[in-house]
């Protein structure tokens, strides 16, 4: 049985977000702007297939996959690339590959208790986010 990620997760820290955003080549101004921006994120899970919904004042991020089913997906508002995007369990984690132009790129999401970790990385820098489980 996989882990229940299902619920509202609000944002409590953003370790090394500014660092990866530059990897990404995302521009000083947004980059400004997004560091000091809580995310909020829904997790909708259905055994195996999940939407994710990232949310914030400033934009919004919605992704929608099935475990082990390889999706297309355009990072818009992010850094705005397609990428090839395929997740998969490994072990209690989520864990997504990303293959585009950018090597060694995709994100972790595991759970600890009350807490939803993610970790994004991308040729060779990592930030880690925590986020609070919501009632």
């Amino acid at each position: 049985m996989p882990v229940d990620f299902n619920g509202r997760w609000l944002m409590e820290t953003n370790d090394n977000f500014e660092d990866f955003m530059k990897v990404l080549n995302i521009d000083l101004a947004t980059r400004k702007i997004a560091i000091h921006l809580s995310q909020t994120k829904v997790i909708i899970q259905d055994g195996d297939k999940f939407v994710i919904k990232t949310l914030s004042i400033f934009r919004n991020y919605e992704m929608s996959f099935t475990i082990g089913e390889e999706i297309e997906e355009y990072t818009k508002g992010l850094d705005n690339r397609v990428v090839k995007t395929l997740i998969t369990w490994e072990g209690d984690k989520l864990v997504c590959t990303q293959r585009g132009e950018k090597a060694n790129r995709g994100w972790k999401h595991w759970l600890e208790g009350d807490k939803l970790h993610m970790e994004l990385f991308c040729e060779g820098v990592v930030c880690h986010q925590v986020f609070k489980k919501q009632a």
